[in-house]
This record gives C-alpha cells, sequence and structure tokens, in this order.
C-alpha cells in the first residue's frame, strides 16, 4: 500500500478530477436508483467523498490509517472505518456502495474478489447499487511498462517512476520516488501487487454476491465501469 507516502498521495494524484468523477457518478446513480447513502469503500484521503457528500450521507472504509488520517481531516464528521475490504462489516447497508479508482485489484486472488464482492454487497440495501471502477484486465495490462510522473510545487517537487512485471495474475508495479522539500531530498520506495482480473471473473463474483452486474466501457479513468444492482 501507500505506507512510505501517504503523505504525498493527494499530490502525486493531483492530476484527477475529482469533483467531474463524483458528478459523472452521482448522474449514473440517479439514473438508477434514488440513493441517499454511499459508502466508499478503499477511500483513501477522502476526495471523492468530500464530493459525494455534497449529495448523499456518506461512510468511508480504508485499510490503510495514514491515509484515513487525512481524510478525516478532510471530511470531519464522516464516519471512516479501517477495515479490509474482502471481509468488513459494518452493520449497515447503503443505498450506494462504490470501490474506485482501481481500489479492486488490491484484492489480489480471484478468490478475494468474490471476498471483496461479497462484503460490499451486504451493505448495499435491496435495489441499491455497488458501482466499482476496475483495474486493468490480464490483456490491458503492459509487462515492463515504464512510467513517470512530476510534481513541481512551490515548496514541494516530486520525481516518480516505476517499472511493471506481471507474476501470474498479479500486475507487480515498483515505485521509486525522489521527494524534494525544505527537508532536503528523501528517496523512498513502494511495491505495490494488484490482480489482474477478467471482465468475466468480475461479473460471476458480483452475480455470487446477490447482485446483478453491467459492464461499461469508459469510467472515470478509460478502465471500465460495473453498475451492480442488489437483488
Amino acid at each position: 500500500m501507500f505506507t512510505e507516502t501517504a503523505a504525498f498521495y493527494d499530490a502525486v494524484y493531483s492530476f484527477k478530477d475529482y469533483a467531474r468523477e463524483a458528478e459523472e457518478l452521482h448522474e449514473v446513480i440517479q439514473a438508477r436508483y434514488p440513493a441517499r447513502t454511499l459508502l466508499d469503500v478503499a477511500c483513501g484521503t477522502g476526495k471523492h467523498l468530500e464530493q459525494f457528500r455534497r449529495s448523499y450521507e456518506v461512510e468511508g472504509v480504508d485499510l490503510d490509517p495514514n491515509l484515513l488520517a487525512i481524510a478525516a481531516e478532510r471530511v470531519p464528521g464522516v464516519a471512516l472505518h479501517e477495515a479490509d475490504m474482502r471481509d468488513f462489516d459494518l452493520g449497515r447497508r447503503f443505498g450506494v456502495v462504490t470501490c474506485l479508482f482501481s481500489s479492486i485489484g488490491y484484492a489480489r486472488s480471484v478468490e478475494g474478489l468474490r471476498s471483496a464482492a461479497a462484503a460490499m454487497g451486504r451493505h448495499v440495501e435491496p435495489g441499491g447499487l455497488l458501482i466499482v471502477e476496475p483495474w486493468l484486465t490480464p490483456e490491458g495490462f503492459l509487462p515492463g511498462h515504464l512510467g513517470y510522473l512530476f510534481v513541481d510545487g512551490p515548496e514541494l517537487k516530486i520525481a516518480r517512476m516505476n517499472s511493471s512485471e506481471r507474476k501470474g495474475d498479479l500486475s507487480s508495479m515498483t515505485f521509486e520516488y525522489l521527494i524534494g522539500s525544505g527537508k532536503g531530498i528523501e528517496r523512498r520506495a513502494e511495491v505495490h501487487e494488484l490482480g489482474l482480473f477478467t471482465i468475466d471473473q468480475h461479473l460471476e463474483a458480483f452475480r455470487a454476491a446477490g447482485l446483478s452486474p453491467e459492464h461499461q466501457d469508459g469510467g472515470p479513468m478509460g478502465r471500465g465501469l460495473y453498475i451492480c444492482r442488489r437483488n
């Protein structure tokens, strides 16, 4: 996870238009179900929650306490839960449950995907929706791809490079950071492993969780979108 770089997460992903994504998803939701409550699974630093709370009563779940600490400052008063998407239980249901920015890939295995779908599905009220933005499919992942990203702020400079490899049905990405600030220049590294799931594997996991799924191309990052109704 982001154990080494939680404090820099928002700077690194400042290119994301959370307001636009939330508004587009709000339109998707309201066209299908009059939801009033929303649970964001793998909510990270709360950037989507910050937008969704304008239209819904919201809560968040994430496994990383450092990201949740940032979210708590961003969305004060919102209930945030430290838990694993594969086995959490909040004891209540929501009109819509979201899992965005490819976080479902951290379920890692098909078994983990099915567990996460079941856990999230249990939190959707009858007729409500589960919306999942997937990670890359096995066909869409490019082993050996080199990526780079730069942050050029007045008091913070970040250069991030990453390499990738495939380990069976896992995508493994090594991120190397050079972080410049008033403290000097630091070097940090993280390895992220995400499961590579086919469209059919997603659909089967959602159906096994008692949901009726549909798959759409596009989505917030162009990786697609699953819209699942609770039967």
